[in-house]
């Protein structure tokens, strides 16, 4: 006999456990912005991830390395504004937590307190532990990320899949088993093998969300920009797109401009009367 999902009115921390221990796969995207969280939250997302990959997206740099803290709080601040359902994660950004746990806790308060935002994510294993703990005792809930870590790519000097040899797949789980130690609400694994992905999931008790890491995790992450269709010329293998709206935004400001220049708008319809 199958058992009915429970619905959640407003996702927490709690919910997403709950959802792992009940078998229902988790939904995260990103956002960046009030418009983009406006319509993420109403489709009934679990959970949105204000991302460092607003460095790529939405200021069109080569990696998240550039970003802020500041710049971090300003997009989530803008997200929080906007969602009434899901849980918002937001990401600190490379600079503010590594090699300093102290440092850690100080960005996490600022994110907590400035944006309103629920939880942070950082990226790494056992490296960064001692700033979890950290941020941790100060009641800021944590999630981890490991895989693909973006903000090591000068270390990896390429995006491709990580963990496929035996030393770097058995230090993945080393660190996953660490982290959920630690105490973190969940665990991000980016571009692994589906299969190792599996056995971490598996083998951890709180929720493995996956981009890149097959469908045997508990949930699935992507950015919105990729997901729609806007970023046209990023094709990794992991990615869906649902929408093409690179050609529909370009053809409809085309029709526009062309309505402009023969004067087609605005018709009289669209032009107040004396």
């Amino acid at each position: 006999m199958s058992v009915a999902k429970k619905k959640f009115k407003k996702v927490t921390t709690h919910s997403l456990q709950q959802m792992k221990d009940q078998g229902e796969k988790i939904s995260m995207l990103t956002a960046y912005d009030y418009t983009m969280a406006k319509m993420v939250d109403a489709a009934g997302v679990d959970c949105i991830l204000v991302g460092d990959s607003a460095s790529n997206v939405m200021a069109g740099h080569e990696t998240t390395l550039p970003i802020t803290l500041d710049h971090m709080i300003y997009h989530a601040s803008a997200v929080v504004r906007a969602v009434d359902r899901a849980l918002i994660i937001v990401d600190l950004p490379f600079g503010s937590y590594q090699g300093d746990s102290k440092q850690a806790l100080n960005s996490a308060i600022r994110v907590m307190k400035e944006t309103g935002g629920h939880a942070v994510k950082l990226e790494g294993g056992i490296e960064i532990i001692e700033g979890i703990k950290r941020i941790l005792t100060a009641g800021i809930p944590v999630m981890g990320h490991l895989g693909l870590t973006p903000q090591s790519i000068y270390k990896f000097g390429t995006y491709s899949v990580r963990a496929k040899e035996v030393a770097e797949a058995a230090k993945l789980k080393e660190d996953a088993i660490a982290l959920q130690e630690a105490g973190c609400f969940g665990i991000v694994l980016e571009k692994v093998p589906a299969e190792l992905a599996k056995e971490v999931a598996v083998m951890l008790d709180i929720p493995v969300i996956g981009i890149g890491a097959g469908s045997g995790v508990d949930g699935q992450v992507l950015v919105f920009h990729d997901l729609v269709g806007m970023t046209h010329k990023f094709n990794p293998r992991f990615l869906r797109r649902y929408l093409n709206l690179y050609d529909d935004i370009t053809g409809a400001i085309g029709q526009y401009i062309k309505d402009v220049k023969e004067v087609d708008f605005p018709n009289d319809n669209e032009s107040y009367p004396s």
